[in-house]
């Protein structure tokens, strides 16, 4: 045991098989001082540090985790959208019962309100290709309709929808964004920055609602055991209001997690300026809320074949996705933010558009360099082993969402194909080179539930039960290591948190099941957490 004997614990696990990290192992028993831990060991030697108005808390054998750390979401977003109408194929998995939930909310809304719903795929669809405006227009005649696909990147909206925007078939696109037509009729179908066209008839979501949405997200995640999260473009729901929301929330107690925002810096939408402005750059804040990173949008999804690849997608001779930004677009901008002195988390997917990012992080790291800024490509779900090399070479940064494979492998299968498909995000490949991979949900695009995450990367099998290249498998410690260290890691605060040592803060995450013996499939589908701890205050617990 290593620990400061003149001090007494706040707070001491026991009785327990506490995972401290990868390297540390396990500990039977834990203690906690001013939101830290101090010490583990065994049960008998961390019991002496008991004192009176000690609380200890007996974990009859159950297993334990660092907080995980979810380090790639959208937290407002995500308590938004809890109160939409569920897409999902686990909830609507036929167009039929897409259109009778949007008749259900239509019958209970006065005309005119704006319905929406989130998480349909196109490929779980009985239908198997995205719905039509005039569906959506039999169900809602008198509403206007926002359908966004699981990823966010493709949107399917009504003719009510498309009046209040002003849009229609002669409207231009803008650079980087699809309206898509059909013999000279809209679809409904509008992706990546066209969709900005149809949203802003929408209307914003105030600063309290982006404050509660901010608590209900961040209390449902604690629920499974997410004691931190990454909020991956702050801007993109209200502008600079959010930094607001965020502060407000943080000050009134209603921050139930530990956020790190990352700036969206997209062109038009861009709160960078203001941030900088105000002195708000990479690092500023606490261990509770701290401005991360700045986000730019390089493409799309590759499920909704948005993403910019550098051959077709399946079928299809013409279609590679979608570039948004000029090669010279994003490399000035990329070289202002970097001199500005943040980092960077940039969105790639397809194996272009990851290199176009490399070139612009490579350009910004000669001109100003800096061994540390870690700058990350989000998602980074393509990329080839030439890529691999130069991000190891300049200190570039993959930070995926395992659980993508899970959910979305066997889309990513049907359009591009297998030889393409398996090898996508490939978790080990990038453990073996040193990359330090963390994990996340991308919530809401997929549900921030991590045992799905956690299967997938120990098994690499879809919902489906297709394997993603079983090379790509790695350990149940491993797998950890990716939610807890390397999640701290990626957001510079691998010396604050992500394991249990002295020194770092007290998240915990206390499970139904010991998951270092556990199948995967049932961590998958029988496994829950029972208590969370976030800064040696119990913040959860499963009644």
């Amino acid at each position: 045991m290593s620990s400061q004997q003149t001090v007494v614990a706040d707070t001491i696990l026991h009785n327990g098989k506490i995972w401290c990290g990868h390297a540390e192992g396990v500990s039977e028993a834990l203690a906690i001082w001013n939101g830290k831990v101090i010490a583990r060991g065994d049960s008998r030697e961390i019991l002496k540090l008991e004192g009176e108005g000690t609380r200890i808390i007996d974990l009859d054998g159950k297993f334990a985790t660092p907080g995980l750390n979810d380090s790639h979401l959208h937290l407002i977003s995500l308590g938004l959208t809890l109160s939409w109408i569920d897409a999902t194929p686990q909830k609507a998995p036929t167009l039929d019962a897409l259109l009778d939930a949007i008749r259900v909310q239509a019958a209970v809304c006065p005309p005119g309100t704006w319905i929406r719903a989130r998480g349909y795929d196109q490929t779980k669809l009985d239908i198997g290709r995205h719905p039509y405006k005039h569906e959506l227009d039999s169900a809602a005649p008198d509403h206007p309709v926002m359908l966004v696909r699981a990823c966010g990147h493709v949107s399917i909206f009504n003719s009510k929808a498309f009046a209040l925007a002003g849009v229609d078939e002669d409207t231009p696109v803008p650079e980087g964004g699809v309206i898509e037509q059909q013999d000279g009729a809209l679809t409904g179908m509008v992706a990546e920055t066209a969709q900005r066209l149809i949203r802003r008839a929408i209307p914003r979501a105030t600063t309290d609602e982006m404050i509660n949405a901010i608590q209900s997200a961040g209390d449902m995640l604690l629920s499974y055991g997410i004691t931190s999260v990454m909020d991956a473009a702050v801007g993109q729901v209200g502008g600079f209001d959010e930094m607001r929301a965020y502060n407000l929330a943080k000050l009134s107690g209603r921050l139930p997690v530990r956020t790190w925002l990352v700036l969206l810096g997209d062109p038009g939408n861009s709160i960078v300026d203001q941030c900088h402005a105000a002195g708000l750059i990479s690092g500023v804040g606490d261990d509770m809320l701290r401005v991360g990173a700045v986000k730019i949008f390089l493409d799309g999804s590759a499920g909704g074949k948005t993403a910019w690849m550098f051959e077709p997608y399946l079928g299809e001779e013409l279609t590679t996705g979608v570039q948004i930004l000029h090669d010279e677009e994003l490399e000035a901008l990329v070289m202002d933010t970097h001199e500005k002195g943040y980092q960077l988390a940039c969105h790639a997917i397809g194996d272009a558009a990851i290199g176009q990012l490399i070139t612009a992080y490579e350009k910004a790291l000669a001109a100003m360099p800096d061994a540390d800024r870690r700058h990350r490509i989000e998602h980074c779900g393509f990329s080839s082993p030439a890529q691999h090399e130069r991000m190891k070479k300049a200190g570039i940064y993959p930070c995926p969402q395992q659980v993508f494979i899970y959910d979305f492998g066997d889309a990513y299968v049907s359009v591009l194909g297998e030889e393409r498909a398996l090898s996508s995000y490939p978790l080990k490949t990038w453990r073996d080179l040193g990359f330090r991979p963390a994990t996340g949900s991308d919530a809401p695009v997929c549900h921030p539930n991590p045992f799905p995450n956690i299967y997938s990367m120990l098994t690499r099998k879809t919902w489906k039960g297709t394997v993603m290249d079983e090379r790509e498998r790695v350990t149940i410690e491993e797998a950890l290591q990716s939610y807890t260290e390397y999640g701290a890691f990626s957001q510079k605060m691998e010396n604050e948190k992500g394991r249990l040592v002295p020194g770092q803060v007290a998240d915990i995450a206390v499970f139904s099941r010991d998951m270092l013996t556990a199948a995967p499939e049932d961590i998958l589908n029988d496994t829950e957490c029972v208590m969370t701890l976030r800064g040696g205050e119990v913040v959860f617990v499963r009644q």
